[in-house]
C-alpha cells in the first residue's frame, strides 16, 4: 500500500507540474487560461495558431463572443472564428457617407431639349391632359442601341420629358435624349460594378437613383455625372421605387428578402420590414404613400401565401399575406391610377386583379391573358387614364388590354426576344418606351 500510495503521489505531482495553463484559472491578466482570447493573452506565441496572427478589432466587438469559458485546447478553433468575424461585411443598412464626385460617365450628348423634333417639342410643350388621346402607340418612333446585354427596366423623367433612362446587365445606365436630332445617347453612367437592377428618376431634379447586384443604391448627377451618394446594402439590389406623397423616402428591396425604407436627406434606413420572405421581385407604393406591395419569390420555401403581400408602412406590419396562394411567382405589382385595385404579372403567364382594400381579393373571375411571360422578368403598366394596361412578353411583343373588360385590343411585334419592360410616357398618353431581353429600347407612338 506504501508503494501504490507513492506511485499515485507522484503521478499527481508531475501533473501538477506540466501545464502552467491547466490550473492558475484565476491568477491575473497573465495567466495562461483566462476566459477566451483577450489582448494580454495575444502576446503569448505558443497558444496562437502559426500560420496567421491574432486580429485586433476594437474591444467591444471582440466581447460579446468572447463570454463562455474555454480550455486551452479550444482556443485555436475560437479564433479562427474571431478571424472569420473581423473579416465579415459592414451593417447591412450602412451609407458610405463620404461622398464621391469621380466623373462616372463621358457625357456622350446633350440633356436639353434644344434638338428635339419639332412635332415632339409641341407636344411636350403643350402637355395635353391624360385620357385626351384615344388612339394606342402603334409605329415606330425611335430605336436605341446602345447596351451590350439585357435591360432590366426603363423609365422617363417626370420633370424632363424627352429623357428617358434604362438599367442594364452590362453594368451601366444609359440616360437618352430620345428625340434629339444629333445624338440620342446622352450619358452612359459606368458606376456600378455588376449589373444593374432597376433605376429611377429622383424627383429632386436631374438625378437618378440605381441599385443593383453590387449591393449598393447610388444617386447620380446625370448633369455633371458625378456620384452625389452611395447606400450600401447587404444584399444584391433588385428594386427601387420612391415615396409618391414623400419624394425624400424611397424603398428598397434585395435578394435576401430585407425591405428598407431610407430617407434620401440623412442617408440612412429609417425602416426594415421583417417577414423571412425570398428574392423581392417588386415593390409598389399606394397614391397616398400610405402602404406598399410587395412581390417574393416563395420558390425556395414553398409558401405561396406570402407571394403578395400588403405592408403598413407606419406600424411596419402586413395587413395581408394570403392575397394570391397561387403556386405562381409575380415578377410585376402595379396600382391602378385611379380606381381601388391592383394588379400583379404571374409566372402562370397572366395578368391577375386584385382589390386594394382589406381583405384585397383576387378576382377570380377576370384576368389579362395572351401574352407569355415564362420566367422572364416581364413587367406592365397601366396608361396614363388606367383604361389600358401594357404589358411585355417572353415572345417579344407588346400587348395592350382594355382594363374593363380585359380584352386584347393591340399586338405589337416590338422585338425578336422577351420585351421585359413597358412604360407609357408621363405627358403623350400616346406614346410608350420598351425595353428588350437582347439589350434594345423601342419607343412607339
Amino acid at each position: 500500500m506504501d508503494l501504490l500510495s507513492a506511485a499515485y503521489g507522484a503521478t499527481s505531482d508531475e501533473e501538477d507540474g506540466e501545464p502552467p495553463s491547466s490550473l492558475p484559472v484565476a491568477t491575473g491578466p497573465t495567466s495562461f487560461a483566462p476566459p477566451p482570447p483577450k489582448r494580454p493573452r495575444w502576446e503569448y506565441q505558443p497558444y496562437l495558431p502559426p500560420p496567421q496572427s491574432f486580429p485586433q478589432p476594437p474591444p467591444p466587438a471582440t466581447a460579446p463572443p468572447l463570454a463562455s469559458p474555454a480550455s486551452g485546447r479550444y482556443v485555436s478553433k475560437r479564433e479562427r472564428a474571431l478571424v472569420a468575424a473581423s473579416q465579415a461585411p459592414v451593417d447591412s443598412a450602412s451609407l458610405l457617407s463620404q461622398q464621391t464626385t469621380a466623373v462616372v460617365d463621358s457625357s456622350v450628348g446633350s440633356v436639353t431639349d434644344s434638338n428635339l423634333r419639332a412635332d415632339i417639342l409641341h407636344s411636350l410643350r403643350c402637355q395635353p391632359k391624360p385620357g385626351s388621346s384615344k388612339s394606342l402607340p402603334s409605329k415606330l418612333s425611335v430605336s436605341l442601341k446602345g447596351h451590350t446585354k439585357a435591360i432590366n427596366c426603363v423609365d422617363w423623367s417626370p420633370t424632363h420629358a424627352h429623357l428617358l433612362t434604362s438599367a442594364g446587365m452590362d453594368h451601366t445606365v444609359h440616360v437618352w435624349n430620345v428625340w434629339d436630332k444629333v445624338n440620342s445617347t446622352s450619358r452612359v453612367l459606368k458606376h456600378h460594378t455588376a449589373a444593374v437592377k432597376d433605376v429611377r428618376w429622383s424627383p429632386h431634379g436631374l438625378s437618378l437613383l440605381s441599385g443593383g447586384l453590387d449591393c449598393s443604391l447610388q444617386l447620380v448627377d446625370v448633369v455633371e455625372g458625378k456620384v452625389m451618394k452611395v447606400f450600401k446594402e447587404d444584399q444584391a439590389v433588385e428594386v427601387i421605387k420612391f415615396n409618391p406623397s414623400n419624394p425624400n423616402l424611397f424603398l428598397s428591396g434585395g435578394y435576401k428578402g430585407s425591405l428598407r425604407l431610407w430617407d434620401i436627406r440623412s442617408g440612412v434606413a429609417t425602416k426594415e420590414f421583417h417577414r423571412s420572405l425570398g428574392t423581392i421581385l417588386d415593390i409598389e407604393f399606394s397614391a397616398d404613400g400610405k402602404q406598399f406591395i410587395s412581390s417574393t419569390d416563395t420558390t425556395r420555401s414553398n409558401i405561396s401565401e406570402n407571394t403578395i403581400i400588403v405592408w403598413d408602412i407606419l406600424r411596419q406590419v402586413p395587413l395581408s399575406n394570403q392575397v394570391y396562394t397561387e403556386a405562381f411567382t409575380c415578377p410585376c405589382v402595379r396600382y391602378h391610377p385611379h380606381e381601388s385595385s391592383f394588379v400583379a404579372q404571374s409566372n402562370g403567364n397572366y395578368i391577375a386583379i386584385f382589390s386594394s382594400r382589406p381583405p384585397f381579393k383576387l378576382n377570380k373571375y377576370m384576368r389579362f391573358e395572351g401574352h407569355g411571360v415564362w420566367g422572364f422578368p416581364i413587367k406592365c403598366n397601366f396608361s396614363l387614364n388606367g383604361r389600358e394596361l401594357a404589358s411585355g412578353s417572353s415572345d417579344g411583343s407588346i400587348y395592350f388590354y382594355d382594363y374593363k373588360s380585359a380584352r386584347l385590343l393591340r399586338k405589337i411585334e416590338a422585338f425578336k426576344e422577351a420585351c421585359t419592360d413597358v412604360v407609357y410616357h408621363p405627358l403623350m398618353p400616346n406614346v410608350i418606351a420598351s425595353c428588350s431581353w437582347t439589350g434594345e429600347i423601342s419607343v412607339f407612338e
